[in-house]
């Protein structure tokens, strides 16, 4: 699964326990008509592809749904789920498409300007 949009917020490398768990988190703003923000968790070795991201770059980030249950003391079950992403790569800006060059300007053309209307074409219209 992706999530696509600007980065809204990085956080920083939380280290948990005596193994030296890692875990840091990111915030996706989703570009909808109801725009979502999406905290996705990148753990371990993962954590060091957020380095080269920044707030209100556009991105797409490949994720995995984990879930999972708990008994608290009271006996009580209860299920968390987390998004966990595993790739980050950055979007091209829509302005900036590489197999499309830009269009001049409308100035950056001359007006057709000694048209006969007299003058007899070819055309059936």
């Amino acid at each position: 699964m992706e999530v696509q949009g600007k980065v809204k917020m990085i956080g920083e490398t939380q280290t948990f326990g005596s193994n030296g768990f890692r875990k840091r988190e990111i915030v996706v703003t989703t570009e909808e008509q109801y725009p979502q923000d999406i905290m996705v968790e990148f753990v371990q070795d993962k954590t060091d592809l957020l380095n080269n991201y920044q707030v209100g770059q556009s991105v797409k980030v490949s994720i995995n749904l984990r879930g999972r249950e708990w008994t608290n003391p009271q006996g009580e079950v209860k299920y968390f789920n987390s998004i966990q992403g595993w790739r980050i790569e950055a979007l091209q800006s829509e302005g900036s498409s590489p197999e499309m060059p830009p269009m001049p300007p409308a100035d950056a053309f001359e007006p057709v300007s000694n048209i006969n209307e007299d003058e007899h074409d070819d055309l059936p219209f």
